[in-house]
């Protein structure tokens, strides 16, 4: 459960062999001697008669304390009784619920697919869970351990006792009273259940037999806990390590702490999701007048309630609350039958394991549960290619081919006077008063800017609404991919931007580059023609010439128009399939980069929540 702590099984061999549990107290050991030969044979008679025959060494052979006893005939104060069959019994192993199996096998795949995201503190509860929870299945599915747990003074050791029929554990005005646990089993076949707890031989017993045919209790483990606000620290160890390996717990209070803010706070708060597996028993209610009993009942309720601890009240789940005194045994029936009932329904271990994987899915819901929806959307996408298209220069670029296209048309297809007018003025005009162009290494840098600009947005956009852990690997997978992307895109440039060489030529070119070289050669003539009848060579015929000249002066530059005019629609398309290339290489580039490392990173997240919901979704 929850509120407890891991511990090294082997703590409780460190106990001292005089402890209250095993031979006895000092005091015995100065009775008379018909006193301690009473007392011997009184607790030979509780003994099994299927395993310790009256009268037999062999019937004390319980471990170090039972040895003691047999050899030095100093009776203890409890009769002991062995712990162990006369024969080995088949033990049949836990079976999960479908259900349940189905969440164990969640959160395993769940704790395997986040590793290499989460630490590995976030993940320890629900790795102990899924440990446990095989350790359990391993065990008997027969039995049933409960812990009988509760604060000093309690009266848990003696409700202990009377549940079992016989003093099996030491009760008494000296605290702590209860050193160590106490393995108390109805039946055999628990002796794996009961190694788990680290709990040893000789503080394992039996109950009383009942000589009326088979316990109403068969299939119970019972553990007497040390007191869970013990001084010992040791002794609290005991109870936190072992409440989290039993199947239930049977909380013992008193009418004085039944309020008590360590017992409230520390165990039964953080345990609220384990009220199906819980009995609440208030001790004790013998010392309190009249109705007094009922009104402190009703007050536990309250504080129950207040810790959300569901009570198992109008037939709903929940935990069992019951009014009782183990002293004079009022109540006590009650308690043996809803005890039995609930061993003999075997489903306990399901339901503590169950809440165990709910209190350890609550924990994890902060790095898996977002209220948001998260992914990286198809606008986020277009936004970074075109931000990496600017950066690369795709519309500079396919402006510029257009420009190509248009010069090359001019070349072709203008006229030779206007196309020498111009060289001359290119020539000729100064380069003061120009303003000065941007050097490469500036452009390498305002590029660079905008690539990392770019990843930059894209990450915070695919991580926006993503728990922490899952936001941060997301964001690093995006600056892993960023790293080389600008000298790449640069690459990319040089390959896939305006092709070198001359643009493609349409079929009317030729046709337009004849018709131009034909006003050319017209305009010629006439001027020749002109020129012969003005040195006497030829007759004077002024209209022709003249005509022949007009026709090619205004000829000329008209086609050029046309064929600039004609060019348009090719030179734009030209443009416009140099900018495509650019933005799909650097878009290609990018993607591969950045987009598809932020994309299996958002599949990772996408795939640990799916889990997240079996685990979580399965038990609602």
């Amino acid at each position: 459960m929850s509120a407890v702590t891991d511990q090294d099984p082997t703590e409780h061999s460190d106990q001292p062999d005089d402890d209250a549990h095993e031979a006895g107290s000092p005091a015995g050991r100065g009775t008379p001697d018909g006193e301690r030969a009473r007392r011997t044979h009184s607790s030979t008679a509780c003994t099994d008669p299927a395993t310790a025959p009256t009268g037999s060494a062999e019937a004390w052979d319980d471990g170090l304390i039972a040895r003691r006893v047999s050899e030095t005939a100093e009776g203890s104060r409890f009769p002991l009784t062995d712990s162990r069959s006369a024969a080995p019994s088949t033990v049949t192993p836990l079976t999960y619920e479908g259900q349940l199996r189905d969440r164990l096998e969640a959160l395993r795949e769940l704790v395997g697919l986040s590793r290499t995201r989460l630490d590995s503190r976030t993940l320890s509860e629900a790795g102990r869970v899924l440990d446990e929870a095989s350790a359990r299945r391993r065990l008997s599915g027969q039995h049933t351990v409960v812990a009988i747990a509760g604060a000093t003074g309690s009266g848990k050791s003696q409700l202990f006792n009377a549940l079992a029929g016989v003093a099996i554990s030491e009760t008494g005005v000296r605290r702590p009273t209860t050193a160590a646990p106490i393995a108390c089993s109805w039946s055999d076949g628990a002796a794996g259940l009961i190694e788990r707890l680290g709990i040893p031989p000789r503080l394992r017993r039996r109950p009383l037999p009942t000589g009326d045919g088979e316990s109403p209790l068969r299939g119970l483990v019972l553990i007497d806990l040390p007191d869970h606000d013990s001084a010992a620290v040791q002794h609290r160890r005991h109870v936190d390590r072992i409440l989290g390996l039993v199947d239930a717990v049977i909380w013992v209070v008193d009418p004085e702490k039944y309020a008590d803010a360590v017992l409230h706070e520390r165990y039964l708060r953080p345990m609220a999701a384990h009220a199906e597996v819980m009995f609440v028993v208030l001790n004790q209610i013998d010392r309190l007048p009249g109705e007094a009993a009922e009104q402190v009942l009703d007050d536990l309720r309250r504080l129950l309630d207040e810790d959300g601890i569901a009570l198992g009240e109008y037939g709903e789940p929940g935990a069992t609350v019951l009014a009782l005194s183990a002293l004079t045994g009022d109540g006590m029936g009650e308690l043996r039958e809803a005890l039995g009932q609930f061993v003999s329904e075997h489903g306990a271990p399901n339901r503590r394991i169950s809440a165990d994987v709910d209190m350890a899915a609550a924990r994890l819901w902060p790095v898996y549960a977002t209220q948001r929806r998260t992914g990286l959307s198809e606008q986020a996408r277009e936004e970074f290619s075109d931000r990496l298209a600017d950066a690369v220069g795709a519309t500079a670029a396919g402006e510029a081919a257009e420009r190509a296209w248009l010069r090359n048309a001019n070349r072709a297809c203008g006229t030779p006077w206007l196309r020498l007018w111009r060289w001359y003025q290119d020539r000729g005009e100064p380069t003061t008063g120009r303003l000065p162009s941007r050097t490469q290494a500036d452009e390498e840098a305002t590029a660079r800017q905008r690539v990392e600009q770019a990843v930059r947005t894209v990450a915070d956009r695919a991580s926006a609404g993503l728990p922490a852990p899952w936001a941060q690997a997301v964001r690093e997978a995006a600056v892993r991919g960023s790293q080389g992307l600008p000298e790449a895109l640069d690459e990319l440039t040089v390959r896939a931007g305006v092709p070198t060489g001359r643009p493609p030529r349409p079929g009317w070119w030729p046709l337009a580059v004849l018709v131009q070289a034909s006003m050319t050669i017209v305009q010629f003539l006439g001027g020749l023609w002109l020129l012969g009848q003005i040195i006497g060579v030829m007759a004077p015929n002024l209209g022709v010439p003249v005509l022949l000249m007009v026709i090619g002066i205004v000829g000329g530059p008209l086609i050029e128009w046309s064929c600039r005019m004609a060019a348009r629609g090719p030179a734009r398309r030209y443009g416009l399939e140099a900018e495509r290339r650019l933005r799909e290489a650097a878009s290609g580039c990018g993607r591969a980069r950045v987009l598809d490392p932020v994309a299996a990173e958002l599949l990772r997240y996408q795939e640990v929540r799916e889990q997240y919901g079996r685990v979580v979704g399965a038990g609602r």
